[in-house]
């Protein structure tokens, strides 16, 4: 997955016009991470500095995901990865407590953008690796007949 993501990106920054350089300085991130992501030297990149990258070279954030691994097994087993007993509102309601830019506060002080977004990366992330942990120690649930 890491070189397969490492060519992606590579291809995205040729198409871009970008040099290593100017992706790093646009990102916000050293040159060497990214060339190390790209040669699959380094392992994905974590979705805040996913975020980074989208934005520097104006890609869907959830492109860069879904790129990088983060999504492919929601898409692939939607069924299996959703808990049972979530709904369509349930699922509505974590993508809008994600993408709410209401006030966060943390021991009554106000966080800002950056703060804010490592929160919602975390969440993901934890999103994400609960479910994949659920798929995992789910057991087989086969549904009574009423007689």
């Amino acid at each position: 997955m890491e070189e397969s993501f490492g060519r992606y990106l590579k291809q995205l920054r040729e198409e871009k016009g970008l040099t290593i350089n100017q992706l790093a300085a646009a990102a916000g991130i050293s040159g060497s991470q990214i060339s190390r992501i790209e040669n699959g030297l380094r392992g994905i990149p974590k979705p805040s500095t996913l975020r980074k990258i989208a934005e520097a070279t104006k890609v869907p954030y959830e492109s860069l995901m879904d790129q990088a691994g983060y999504l492919q097994e929601a898409e692939l087993t939607s069924v299996e990865v959703v808990p049972e007993w979530a709904t369509s509102k349930d699922k509505r309601d974590f993508r809008k407590m994600l993408e709410d830019d209401g006030e966060l506060m943390f021991d009554g002080i106000p966080l800002n953008k950056e703060d804010k977004q490592r929160i919602k990366d975390v969440l993901t992330g934890l999103f994400w690796e609960a479910k994949q942990m659920n798929k995992r120690n789910k057991p087989i649930h086969r549904p009574h007949s009423e007689e």
